[in-house]
């Protein structure tokens, strides 16, 4: 007796799934990739003609666009009105987050060998082309701004950088593992003398800008906002009326605010709000009001995370005896967490774009750096935006692609949205 095509589906068994992609030739790629039916053919036909459209426009304005703007206004797109004479500050600054970066790579690399050592399974570490395959749009931006440099200094900085970098790596892994579990107090020793070097010696966060004061807004206003989103979570769910209306109240309002008021109102009327003695800075005054902004957005990116815990998992914690406290910390919190990973990923990055907006409260970010370079009297009326502008949304791009590529990478790991 023979099978054939009038039996139900599911008695002539699986339908043979095609050959993996390691074992097809690139012929064969090609034709079950993009060729497959008709509508696959147009669509690689259509995509096919505007990849090259782009390709060759991208090409004609590399060839035609005049980069001198770049090459002498630099500086003044990286760490805007710095003082010139005090650069070597930054350069020390970023030596030291290298040698941060680099040692906390190391540690969590000789943590999981140790791990894994423990648990006789082998360990191997992909080496460090898997790190310039993952982070390959960073380096290609330094690359790229180290070609607009006119003196060799930048290109000795990024040198001793990734040196710093390499030898962070290597004490990280190699250091023993009782010294390496306080790694984290190396890494805050690091980042606080960094940040001292920065404002020691009468330079003032007044000073900063261009895409050091960018990025320090993203950081700081991410570190400062993150905890008081989460205490704001927390307080909308408590129990305690008072707490979870004044959370709530915080919450709402905040989020029916527009960034730019808040800049506004941080800008020009908090130090009405303040004694003469505790007037802060005006940066000051921008990363209290974006941390503000930011926390009501996080507290309700938490807020989901908590709704998304399944209730059992709290019952079974108190049919254990456990205090609310010790449930929230151990088990809601780190389920909560770890399902927002997407959400808040997609925040910071928002917030790393909302940094541009400083611009309307004069503080001098790198768009508004670009816009002075060209209106300074060499460059004026030429054209030049088409210039700057680019290299303005590549600096943002870079920064926003790997921080979505970190996210999905940590997604991966945790099993976020697996069963």
């Amino acid at each position: 007796m023979t099978l054939d095509d009038t039996r139900p589906a599911e008695l002539l068994g699986p339908a043979p799934e095609p050959p993996p992609e390691e074992d097809l030739s690139p012929s064969e790629w090609v034709r079950i990739r993009l060729f497959a039916t008709w509508y696959d053919t147009l669509f690689t036909l259509l995509f096919g003609a505007g990849f090259v459209w782009a390709a060759r426009a991208l090409i004609r304005y590399l060839i035609s666009a005049d980069f001198t703007i770049l090459r002498v206004n630099l500086a003044l797109l990286m760490v805007g009105r710095f003082p010139r004479d005090q650069l070597w500050r930054p350069a020390v600054a970023l030596i030291l987050t290298g040698l941060l970066l680099g040692l906390l790579a190391g540690a969590a690399i000789g943590s999981a060998r140790d791990r894994a050592a423990e648990a006789g399974e082998e360990f191997s570490w992909d080496g460090w082309l898997a790190v310039v395959r993952r982070f390959w749009p960073i380096l290609a931006f330094i690359v790229l701004t180290l070609s607009f440099t006119q003196t060799v200094s930048p290109w000795l900085v990024a040198a001793a950088t990734l040196a710093a970098g390499a030898f962070g790596h290597w004490m990280g892994r190699t250091i023993p593992a009782g010294v390496r579990r306080y790694s984290w107090l190396i890494a805050i020793a690091l980042l606080v003398a960094a940040f001292l070097v920065l404002i020691t010696g009468g330079v003032g966060w007044e000073d900063w800008g261009g895409l050091q004061l960018n990025i320090f807004l993203t950081v700081a206003g991410i570190a400062l906002a993150f905890p008081l989103g989460l205490l704001l979570a927390l307080g909308r769910r408590s129990s305690l009326p008072a707490l979870q209306g004044a959370s709530v109240t915080y919450i709402e309002f905040i989020r029916g605010v527009p960034l730019i008021t808040l800049l506004l109102l941080g800008a020009y009327a908090l130090g009405f709000m303040l004694p003469d003695s505790l007037q802060p800075s005006r940066t000051t005054r921008i990363l209290i009001a974006i941390a503000l902004f930011e926390a009501a957005y996080i507290a309700e990116v938490v807020r989901g995370g908590f709704n998304a815990v399944p209730p059992g998992q709290v019952e079974a914690s108190q049919a254990l005896g456990m205090p609310p406290w010790k449930t929230t910390r151990l088990i809601v919190l780190p389920q909560a967490l770890r399902a927002t990973i997407p959400a808040m990923v997609g925040q910071f990055i928002s917030l790393y774009k909302d940094t541009t907006l400083v611009i309307v409260v004069a503080l001098l970010d790198i768009l508004a750096a670009a816009q002075a370079s060209t209106s300074q009297p060499d460059f004026l009326a030429q054209g030049l935006h088409r210039v700057t502008l680019p290299f303005v949304g590549l600096a943002f791009w870079v920064g926003s692609y790997t921080m979505s590529r970190e996210a999905r990478r940590l997604e991966k790991r945790l099993g976020v949205g697996e069963r």
